[in-house]
């Protein structure tokens, strides 16, 4: 399956990751939209699982690509400076 992916044009790739990104953005709205009234449990681990692929995508791609060309310190000393900013705006805010 990924070779056949990879032999596609970047176009079709960008397109039918667009789309798989869609359609899974929409059956989770779906879910909440249909079903309205939710666990609070079920609602929690939704939102877990998507803060979790969202620090997955920073580690995996984003954290690795900074570091390269000789900035890793100024990219380390970047993510704990928004880490930080961002626990302070949680505390302060939440």
């Amino acid at each position: 399956m990924i070779t056949w992916f990879q032999s596609v044009s970047p176009v079709w790739q960008a397109l039918l990751a667009g789309g798989f990104t869609w359609a899974i953005t929409a059956i989770g709205a779906g879910t909440v939209f249909l079903k309205r009234e939710m666990p609070r449990a079920v609602l929690d681990s939704m939102l877990a699982f998507a803060a979790g692929a969202m620090i997955f995508v920073v580690v995996e791609e984003i954290i690795p690509t900074s570091q390269q060309e000789g900035h890793g310190d100024l990219a380390t000393l970047g993510t704990i400076a928004g880490f930080a900013f961002m626990m302070v705006l949680d505390v302060s805010l939440g």
